[in-house]
């Protein structure tokens, strides 16, 4: 599989959308590759443009081309581009994931304007999202980020804490469980394996979890595996947006 990675940060929109259309046909390249040699129909993989540190004007070009889920890291950031795009035609099509790290202090603004939240890993910031969600919004869609490799350095609930955490989101009306997020280690070639069979394993002990549907995994450097491992969204910033600022 070709890397089409671009590299200079200040592309122009044609460029823009041609790295993303590149990004588009090799997750296609790799559904038909999975059907001709794992003799499976490909799984639809959801395409989430991590747009942090870029301008809500990408953002916009990108959403006029059809591109719905965009991802972000820094809140402030984040709420600008928001607001600022709500004018727009396209502003109210998007649906936003927000990525980053969740400090207390955050979860207001977290649970008022985004539709996604892909890091939850402790109760305490799940109670607050919950409670803080506006009843005018649909519940808060989140994923629990899961340190598959327990790695010190990173943020997540371990797997042998997911039974506890999924039971107390459980009880969070204003909340929907719908899957895990990794960032595996990069020397971890068998984490996105083992994340799909826990995935499977939340699902058969938790059938009351109708919409456990979303395995977050694979970034601009190993879509391919990860889509080859079952994952159902990928977070993809460089290979389309260009190395960031």
């Amino acid at each position: 599989m070709t890397n089409t990675t671009k590299t200079n940060c200040n592309i122009d929109n044609q460029m823009l959308i041609d790295n993303w259309q590149q990004v588009k046909t090799q997750m296609t390249q790799v559904y038909e590759q999975a059907a001709d040699h794992a003799d499976r129909s490909a799984n639809h993989t959801t395409l989430l443009a991590v747009s942090k540190t870029k301008p809500a004007n990408m953002v916009a070009a990108l959403a006029k081309q059809g591109q719905r889920d965009f991802g972000e890291n820094y809140l402030q950031e984040a709420i600008e581009k928001i607001n600022s795009l709500k004018s727009q035609s396209e502003g109210d099509k998007i649906v936003w994931h927000y990525i980053g790290s969740i400090q207390r202090n955050k979860t207001r603004d977290i649970a008022e304007h985004f539709d996604w939240v892909q890091t939850l890993e402790r109760d305490i910031i799940a109670k607050r999202l919950n409670d803080q969600r506006p009843a005018d919004l649909a519940p808060l869609n989140v994923l629990i980020q899961l340190n598959i490799d327990n790695e010190e350095s990173k943020s997540g609930c371990l797997p042998e804490q997911l039974p506890e955490l999924i039971t107390a989101i459980q009880g969070y009306e204003r909340l929907q469980l719908r899957g895990l997020m990794i960032i595996p280690a990069k020397t971890d070639t068998n984490a996105f394996a083992r994340t799909k069979a826990l995935f499977e394993e939340v699902k058969i002990s938790y059938p009351e979890l109708k919409a456990w549907d979303t395995l977050s995994m694979g970034m601009s450097g190993d879509i391919a595996e990860a889509i080859d491992n079952g994952s159902t969204m990928v977070r993809v910033g460089t290979a389309i947006f260009g190395a960031r600022d």
